[in-house]
């Protein structure tokens, strides 16, 4: 006997059994799509500033005594060697006022002598013997002089250096202080650049003071990088205030004089970032210049975040604010997928994401 009871339980149980393969064929239709989770890590990034490369010695030469220049010994371009000749004011004139303080210093010696005489003979009083021996004295001065100023006429090289253009000719009539050529000692060069002062603070903050934070390197003018490596060793005590900026000061080794003073190039400074929090850039999409990612939550539905990030890095970004180190972050389908919507994942290693996006760059 079929009841009334027994055919509404029947109609439940076909309901039911019905039911099951949609919801089924629905979980089987949810996307699969790639996550993976932030990376913590060191790493660094590369500020570029342009600089100037100078000598660390770059001195003008000139002429101590007025004259003819007589000989040059040097050519332009060539590198000397500490007192090494390069210059010659003709020296006659230099030494015939030697050959006069000579005489005249042999002359007061033999008036002081004679005077020395009758002075132990007590013939003259020991003031006269006093002034004779000033004489003399003043004699031996100006035979000294007569020397030094005949020896401004041979011009030598104070250190070893390049030399530039000469601003003379032989013969030419050198009043004293005549520029004569500059000399540059390129043995290691100072190279300035200019730092903003929201990069100089965190200069500061993160330098340990070992030599690790201050190494730079140096991109030359054909966009090779110089093969020394350079060290941070001055900061200006002031700002410039109209752009913000404080100079700072590196040293570079220059063993094989490739660069030479003047040359200008770009500064490559890195800046640590210790244990930073990195995604990949392919994660992140902006709304109204904005950053924001799709994070799945425990229940498997993406929720939008919004991100503060800190830099970016080759296919990366080091994140400020926003994330944590266990968030599931979406890596793809960003635009077909919506917040709120339920998603399957492929969640994979953060380590291995980051070695396909290297694999890519390269």
């Amino acid at each position: 006997m079929i009841t009334k009871a027994s055919v509404v339980l029947s109609l439940i149980a076909v309901l039911m059994s019905g039911c099951h393969p949609a919801e089924t064929e629905k979980q089987e239709d949810l996307p699969k799509l790639e996550a993976t989770t932030p990376l913590r890590e060191d790493t660094s990034v590369t500020k570029e500033y342009v600089c100037q490369i100078h000598a660390i010695r770059h001195i003008e030469v000139r002429a101590l005594e007025r004259g003819y220049l007589q000989n040059i010994f040097v050519d332009e371009g060539q590198l000397v060697h500490q007192d090494q000749p390069m210059f010659k004011i003709m020296p006659n004139i230099y030494q015939a006022e030697l050959l006069k303080a000579k005489a005249e210093a042999n002359t007061m010696n033999i008036e002081y002598l004679n005077t020395k005489g009758l002075a132990d003979q007590k013939i003259v009083s020991v003031n006269e013997l006093a002034l004779a021996k000033a004489k003399l004295d003043k004699a031996k001065a100006e035979v000294k002089m007569a020397e030094t100023h005949l020896g401004f006429t041979d011009i030598n090289a104070p250190f070893d250096g390049i030399m530039d253009h000469l601003a003379v000719r032989n013969g030419s009539l050198l009043d004293e202080g005549a520029l004569l050529t500059t000399l540059s000692d390129i043995s290691k060069l100072w190279v300035y650049f200019n730092v903003p002062e929201a990069e100089y603070l965190d200069y500061k903050m993160h330098n340990s003071g070992d030599d690790r934070t201050r190494k730079v390197k140096l991109k030359m003018a054909n966009g090779k990088i110089f093969k020394q490596t350079g060290v941070i060793e001055t900061i200006e005590a002031d700002f410039d205030n109209t752009a913000g900026n404080i100079e700072f000061r590196a040293t570079f080794p220059n063993p094989d004089k490739l660069l030479r003073h003047g040359e200008t190039g770009t500064i490559l400074m890195a800046k640590p970032y210790k244990n930073a929090l990195l995604i990949p850039q392919k994660a992140v999409f902006e709304v109204m210049d904005k950053s924001y990612v799709y994070i799945v939550n425990k229940e498997g539905k993406l929720e939008q975040r919004l991100i503060k990030i800190e830099v970016d890095l080759p296919h990366l970004f080091i994140v400020k604010e926003g994330l944590k180190d266990d968030d599931k972050v979406l890596l793809e389908g960003l635009r077909k997928v919506h917040s709120g919507e339920e998603v399957k994942i492929d969640l994979r290693p953060p380590e291995k994401v980051r070695s396909e996006l290297e694999l890519y760059t390269e």
